[in-house]
C-alpha cells in the first residue's frame, strides 16, 4: 500500500494538512470548519455556504465566479455542510487541474488557494451584510431542500428517529439546519453569525495532490496567517446516557412501503479503543449483503425490501434501516433483536469475521481512490482528537478477534423503535 500518512501543521488561523501524492490528475483544496451545534446557529451555518458562492467582491455574481473557474481550466468550486456527532460542519472544496498536466508555465495552485480565500473571506455585501435578495433566494431554496425529505421515506425516517432518539440532545439538530427557524432569519443575523464563524470555529485545510509544499506552505501562510481566537476543541459529543426504557413512535402517512428503523446506543466512538471491533461487528450484523439482517430478514424470511444498519462514528449510534409490509412489523421487530442477541451471544464464524474484515479494509482503501474520500477519513481525527492514522486503522481491524467483537455488541442497548406505516394501519 502507498503511503497515506500525510503531514499536518498549524499555519496561522488554519490547522494545514498535506498529502503529496500522484494518484490524481488534480490538485484538491478543502476547507473544514466546525462548531458545535446548536439551536442557535445551525440553520444560518447551513445557509452560509450557499450564500457565498453567490459571489465577492472581485466576483459579484454566480456568473462572474462561474467565468473565473472557467478560466482556470474548468476548477470546480463546491459546498457542502454535514455533523460529525455533535459538530456542524462546513466544507468548502475546490479542484484545479494539477500543474504537472498543464503546457502553460502558470500558478493555477496558488490562483485556487487565493480564490477559495476569497469566496471565504470577501463576499459580496449591500450595506455592510449580505444581500437581502440572494439571502431571501437561499432561504426559498434551502426551505425546498428541508420539504424534500418527506418525499424520501428512508431519509424521512432517518430523520425522525433521529428527532425521538436525540430528543434532549443536540444531535437531533439537521446539518441542514430548521424550517421553522427561516422565517425569522435576516441577513444581518446570518452575518453574524459568519463574522463569528471567521473569527472562531476552528478550520483544517487539506491540500492533496502533487504540487510544491513550499509554495502551499507559504501562499497558506499568506493567505490564512493571521491569528484567530479559536475556541477550544470540544469533545465530539455529549456521552450517551443509559437506556431507561424503549421507545416505540409510529406515524401514518399514505405511503405503500413501512419504514422499520431502530436505533441503538452503542457506546463506542472513533476516540475508542473498540471502535474497531464495533465496525467488523456491525459488519457481520447489518453492514454488507453478507450480513446477518440480509439474510435472516430479508432472504430467509422474506420480511424486507431491504434491511441494512450503520454505524456513526462519533455519536455512537447503531442504526437499523429496514422496508417491510406494515403486517411484517412484530415479525420483523422480533427477527432483528435475534440478531443482535446472536452478536452478542458470539453466533457467528470466523468466515464471517474474516468476510467482514476484508470489506472493512476494501472500503477503507477504495476511498483513498479519491481525494474527498482520503479527506473524510482523515478528518476523523480532527473531530474525535485521536492521532489514529489510516495504516494504523487498517492494521487495528486486522487485529480484531472474536472475543473483541463480542464485547463491543454487548454494549448494544436499543433506544428506540421508529416506524413509518400507512394511513390507517398503526396499532
Amino acid at each position: 500500500m502507498t503511503n497515506v500518512n500525510g503531514s499536518s501543521q498549524p499555519c496561522g488561523g488554519v490547522q494545514l494538512h498535506l498529502w503529496q501524492t500522484d494518484k490524481f490528475k488534480t490538485i484538491s483544496c478543502i476547507l473544514m470548519i466546525k462548531s458545535p451545534l446548536s439551536v442557535d446557529t445551525v440553520t444560518a451555518r447551513a445557509l452560509i455556504p450557499h450564500i457565498l458562492q453567490r459571489g465577492t467582491k472581485q466576483h459579484p455574481n454566480r456568473m462572474a465566479l462561474k467565468r473565473k473557474l472557467d478560466d482556470m481550466y474548468g476548477a470546480v468550486l463546491a459546498t457542502d455542510v454535514q455533523k460529525k456527532g455533535e459538530q456542524h460542519v462546513i466544507t468548502f472544496r475546490i479542484d484545479v487541474a494539477s500543474e504537472r498536466f498543464l503546457s502553460d508555465q502558470i500558478t493555477l495552485f496558488q490562483e485556487a488557494l487565493a480564490l477559495l480565500h476569497e469566496v471565504l473571506t470577501e463576499p459580496n455585501q449591500e450595506d455592510g451584510v449580505f444581500s437581502q435578495a440572494i439571502v431571501e433566494q437561499e432561504k426559498r431554496a434551502l426551505k425546498q431542500r428541508i420539504q424534500s425529505v418527506y418525499d424520501d421515506k428512508m431519509r424521512y425516517a432517518n430523520v425522525r428517529i433521529t428527532e425521538e432518539m436525540f430528543s434532549e440532545e443536540l444531535y437531533r439538530l439537521p446539518a441542514y439546519g430548521r424550517e421553522e427557524d427561516l422565517a425569522t432569519l435576516t441577513s444581518e443575523n446570518i452575518y453574524d453569525v459568519y463574522k463569528q464563524m471567521l473569527a472562531h470555529d476552528r478550520m483544517d485545510l487539506f491540500i492533496v495532490g502533487s504540487f510544491d509544499e513550499t509554495a502551499a506552505k507559504t501562499t497558506v501562510s499568506k493567505l490564512f496567517g493571521a491569528e484567530r481566537s479559536i475556541q477550544a476543541q470540544q469533545a465530539a459529543s455529549a456521552p450517551s446516557p443509559s437506556v431507561v426504557q424503549e421507545k416505540v413512535v409510529r406515524d401514518e402517512q399514505k405511503v405503500k412501503q413501512g419504514k422499520l428503523h431502530m436505533g441503538y446506543r452503542t457506546y463506542t466512538t472513533f476516540a475508542d479503543d473498540d471502535y474497531e471491533a464495533a465496525q467488523v461487528a456491525n459488519g457481520i450484523f447489518g453492514g454488507f449483503p453478507s450480513s446477518k439482517l440480509f439474510i435472516n430478514v430479508r432472504e430467509k424470511e422474506s420480511l424486507a425490501y431491504y434491511a441494512a444498519s450503520r454505524l456513526e462514528s462519533h455519536k455512537g449510534v447503531l442504526m437499523v434501516m429496514s422496508g417491510i409490509e406494515f403486517d411484517k412489523y412484530d415479525r420483523a421487530v422480533e427477527i432483528i433483536k435475534a440478531q443482535v442477541t446472536a452478536m452478542k451471544q458470539g453466533d457467528f464464524t470466523e468466515k464471517d469475521i474474516a468476510q467482514a474484515k476484508s470489506m472493512l479494509l476494501n472500503q477503507l482503501w477504495e476511498a483513498v481512490d479519491t481525494a474527498r474520500g482520503f479527506v473524510e477519513l482523515s478528518y476523523h481525527e480532527v473531530v474525535a482528537n485521536a492521532r489514529r492514522s489510516l495504516l494504523d486503522r487498517a492494521e487495528a481491524i486486522k487485529q480484531v478477534t472474536k472475543e473483541d467483537i463480542v464485547q463491543a455488541a454487548n454494549k448494544w442497548e436499543l433506544d428506540t423503535i421508529y416506524f413509518l406505516t400507512g394511513a390507517g394501519e398503526a396499532k
